[in-house]
């Protein structure tokens, strides 16, 4: 085998190997080689977005997707990792638009028009659009590049019509006027999922009016919002508030606008909280959710005093026209004071509403919008109540439970330009009669056309609207851009005058088709039979509303069944200081510098060991630097069994087995069964806890210490035997390494020659088909003669060896010396070499008899008693004076701790987090002491 060079150097090595695996279509998946004997896993990715950045969040979720699906392979299953990007609607055309303002190519996105600006997110997304993709492959990332999706493809877009076209037939889809969250910076509505709620420093404003019909009468409102005071079209008291019962029906006078105060009805509602403020509520119902439905109660008038744009309109006033809504909210108050109607000012802190996208608060607005009725919700509900679906950790099935037995209806539309855009052509009349005409005309076009729907509705909903104009919609999905009917059936109804919506579909609505709309439906491809439904979906509990339940439904209502069988929710990734990870903290590393610093193993094996099942995660570089050690301490133990020379992997000689072969036998054993439940029940963190005690600890630190004892003495046989079992055991290690560090098992393994001898698709061309180990059973175990008691025979050994370190340890002692063992019983002298090797011992006397001089330092161990004779190592009494000295200081650091802890005028005033510091200053000065003594004692 050719020698491994002297130090490891990942760059060179994850590019080589990566290449490679391209090469070979190690990653690519075939439908036709799954079988009984072949089962099949997929798993499909969380789509980034498709301009996005490689994050922790992403390193996090996908080095656990890649995991699963190398253990996958090693299983011996026909593994399917479908990735792909997300057009992420809103947060591209952001990302583009503030491109092109920057450059002074536009002010606002009507300077280019729909087509032209859509163009430039299209040149936007080629230029920028592979960079995640390519950071994913820099990370190791093992998923069928061939098969690589985007929600904004030609099928793609063909399965999400024909998805809007099917739920439109149904009825489920439907246009309505409702108050929806407006992003006055995208200038789109959001769904309640894209809304972030912020706590906020705030003032509350008091105003006062004068009821009409009594005058001298005030009544004083509170509110965080007077810009829009002249949207006011009532006000409310609660029916059951006796302060104010004798005022319902009565008028006050709205303040603002100055050259428009209006007259208010006094109304009566339950939904007012008279325990909040002053229990008289100002109605709203252009501008907040409670007061639209107030006024949809009491048939109030709707004034909308705001732009889009969140700037106030003419109906707020000439001296609030034309404001931004904050200054607004200012000149607003010092109107209300000018004319003394502002009683006073307080700060108030509320939670408010942000777009995630823009980072803007929303605005409560009145939008005509389309929403959907959700799908195959009770199959939906059940399949995670039954257990039928897995959720890990399981209580995120609650709150998912919960959010599915409150569900409102999903605003779908979205007022950007880059998305799907919605398939209905609308042509608006003046009344019924007018649009007889049209609608023969386009029943006769539409005639005997599946994929087209056609429906005549008033405008809006409400009762106090019969008398709205009149619309024939028509929906239709363009199957292929190439359909000459569709196209001919689009100019015909274009030449009626009828325009296509101009909204696009929220960036969700396609996503929630991801499972199956990757594997090629409609059609029932050889890829969809045998991948779904898929095995595991990883992903982020923040999107479990988005996505996640979204996805299920779509399952259920167009496959029939659910699309994955487990959901694994990551946590999110903090800093130390347990904030979230973000770019304005500065507190997010460069995962590719983290590579470039340590590898992308070191960053995959540190992220992992610090992220317990469904728990946040507290990144820390040390972490990763620890997984750099680790793959060195891996090289280094390969090197090292090169350096031994020898034929590679022979067969083990039971009746040549030593103890400390008998016991990493089985330590292994231990592990292989640990990793493997670890991942079964995705319990990551503890395989990677599992993987470092026992290669670090018991096969670094003792085991190869210990074999010293026979590789360099000069039995030929039990030398070759002892290769046998660090390559039996190396050969699993590496396979049990292999998911969570990809890069260095693979030239290890290649580099010891694992591969040699080993069918193509069973380790011999890459060690990630190489077999899962599997721990020795029953008869294995017998047939090498292997006992459970032959753990206990080492372990008693090298609990002796501590011993004796620590003995070492308390005298500060770092050199080669003399231990005397007083046995229990006659030990062979193999036994003996391996206890002088571990014990660093020069020499190791063994002596039945031995009678030691007082004051000499001894152990008791499971082999006997174990001394280490001091003679000519410390100056006796030099040592007694420093210990005592020591003792003196120890003894006074408790006294003064144990004092404080005492005083109840200090453990009453300080906070918990100082209590619990003195506590375990005084625990660390009472073990201190107690060590102090036990040196003293052993001076004699």
């Amino acid at each position: 085998m050719p020698e491994l060079d002297k130090t490891y150097t990942p760059a060179e090595v994850e590019a080589r190997w990566y290449q490679r695996w391209l090469d070979d279509k190690c990653f690519e998946a075939d439908p036709a080689r799954v079988s009984e004997t072949r089962p099949a896993y997929s798993i499909v990715i969380p789509p980034p977005n498709v301009t996005g950045i490689l994050t922790l969040g992403h390193v996090l979720n996908n080095t656990i997707q890649d995991i699963l699906a190398r253990r996958a392979r090693m299983l011996g299953k026909e593994v399917l990792w479908l990735p792909g990007t997300d057009h992420a609607g809103i947060a591209t055309q952001n990302v583009v638009e503030k491109t092109l303002k920057k450059q002074g190519v536009i002010k606002h996105r009507d300077d280019l028009g729909r087509e032209a600006l859509v163009a430039k997110i299209w040149e936007w997304k080629e230029k920028h659009g592979g960079i995640i993709i390519e950071q994913l492959k820099k990370l190791g990332a093992s998923c069928d590049w061939s098969r690589e999706r985007f929600t904004f493809d030609d099928d793609y877009n063909a399965c999400v019509m024909r998805v809007f076209v099917d739920l439109y037939k149904k009825g489920l889809i439907y246009r309505g006027k409702r108050m929806v969250n407006w992003c006055p910076s995208s200038l789109t509505a959001l769904s309640d999922e894209e809304v972030v709620m912020k706590p906020q420093n705030a003032i509350m404003y008091h105003f006062k009016v004068e009821v009409v019909e009594e005058p001298g009468t005030w009544l004083t409102i509170a509110t965080t919002r007077p810009e829009v005071i002249p949207g006011d079209t009532a006000i409310a008291v609660n029916p059951k508030d006796e302060r104010y019962t004798h005022l319902i029906g009565k008028h006050v006078r709205r303040p603002l606008p100055v050259e428009n105060q209006a007259l208010l009805p006094i109304i009566a509602d339950e939904h007012v909280d008279f325990t909040f403020g002053t229990g008289v509520l100002k109605v709203t119902p252009a501008h907040d959710k409670a007061d639209f439905e107030i006024g949809q109660r009491h048939s109030l008038p709707v004034i909308d005093v705001m732009h889009p744009n969140g700037v106030l309109n003419d109906l707020a006033g000439k001296d609030l026209a034309g404001m931004e809504r904050f200054a607004a909210r200012k000149r607003a108050a010092e109107l209300l004071t000018e004319i003394g109607s502002l009683v006073k000012e307080e700060p108030y802190q509320n939670n408010l509403g942000f777009s995630e996208r823009a980072d803007v608060p929303i605005e409560s607005r009145l939008s005509e919008q389309w929403f959907l009725k959700y799908p195959s919700v009770k199959e939906s509900q059940e399949v995670v109540a039954s257990g039928e679906m897995k959720f890990h950790p399981d209580r995120w099935a609650k709150t998912y439970d919960h959010w599915m037995t409150g569900l409102q209806d999903w605003c779908i539309s979205r007022q950007v330009w880059w998305g799907h855009r919605i398939p209905v052509w609308t042509k608006e009349y003046p009344d019924r009669l007018s649009s007889v005409k049209d609608s023969d005309r386009v029943d006769e076009l539409t005639r005997n056309r599946k994929d087209v729907v056609v429906r005549q509705e008033p405008e809006i909903r409400f009762a106090e609207d019969n008398d709205t104009p009149s619309r024939i919609y028509v929906c239709l999905a363009p199957e292929d851009s190439s359909d000459s009917d569709q196209k001919n059936l689009v100019k015909s109804l274009e030449s009626l005058g009828f325009t296509q919506d101009p909204d696009v579909l929220d960036t969700w609505f396609s996503s929630w088709l991801w499972p199956f709309a990757t594997m090629g439906w409609p059609e029932k491809t050889a890829t969809l039979k045998a991948f779904y439904p898929t095995t595991d979906l990883v992903t982020g509990p923040d999107i479990i509303f988005f996505w996640v339940a979204r996805m299920i439904m779509a399952g259920f209502e167009w496959m029939g069944e659910l699309p994955f069988k487990n959901v694994y929710f990551t946590g999110i990734i903090r800093d130390k200081q347990g904030r979230k990870m973000s770019k304005s903290l500065g507190n997010s590393p460069d995962p590719l510098e983290l590579i470039a610093s340590y590898s992308a193993d070191a960053l995959r094996f540190g992220i992992m060991r610090s992220a317990p099942l469904g728990q946040d995660i507290c990144f820390d570089e040390k972490n990763v630097e620890l997984g750099r050690n680790f793959c060195t301490k891996l090289w280094n133990a390969a090197r090292f069994r090169q350096m031994q020379g020898g034929e590679t992997e022979t067969d083990i000689s039971a009746a040549l087995l030593s103890s400390d072969d008998k016991w990493i036998l089985l330590r292994l054993n231990t592990a292989i069964t640990e990793v493997t439940a670890a991942l079964e029940d995705y319990r990551f963190s503890d395989a990677t806890a599992t993987l470092y005690r026992f290669f670090w600890s018991e096969y670094c630190d003792w085991y190869i210490e210990a074999s010293k004892a026979v590789l360099q003495g000069s039995d030929a046989a039990r030398k070759a035997n002892t290769l046998a079992v660090i390559d039996f055991v190396l050969s699993n290690t590496l396979r049990l390494f292999h998911p969570f560090m990809p890069f260095i098992t693979e030239e290890l393994w290649h580099g010891m020659a694992f591969n040699d001898d080993l069918p193509e698709n069973q380790g011999g061309n890459s060690i990630m088909f190489a077999k899962w180990p599997k721990p020795l059973d029953a008869d294995e175990l017998a047939y090498f003669g292997i006992l459970p008691e032959d753990e206990k025979a080492a372990n008693d050994k090298y609990e002796a060896v501590n011993l004796g370190r620590g003995l070492k340890s308390t005298f500060n002692i770092n050199k080669r010396v003399r231990f005397v063992l007083k046995p229990n019983a006659e030990l062979p002298a193999h036994e003996i070499e391996v206890l002088r090797i571990l014990l660093n011992a020069e020499p190791l006397d063994v002596d039945p008899a031995f009678a030691p001089t007082q004051g000499t330092p001894s152990a008791l161990t499971p082999l006997g008693t174990l001394f280490l004779p001091l003679d000519g190592l410390i100056d006796v009494e030099a040592e007694r004076a420093r210990i005592g000295k020591e003792v003196a200081k120890a003894e006074s650091e408790l006294e003064k701790v144990t004092a404080k802890l005492a005083d109840e005028k200090f453990t009453s005033k300080v906070p918990q987090k100082v209590l619990d510091e003195h506590q375990q200053r005084k625990t660390d000065w009472q073990e201190k002491l107690a060590k102090l003594k036990e040196m003293m004692s052993a001076l004699g």
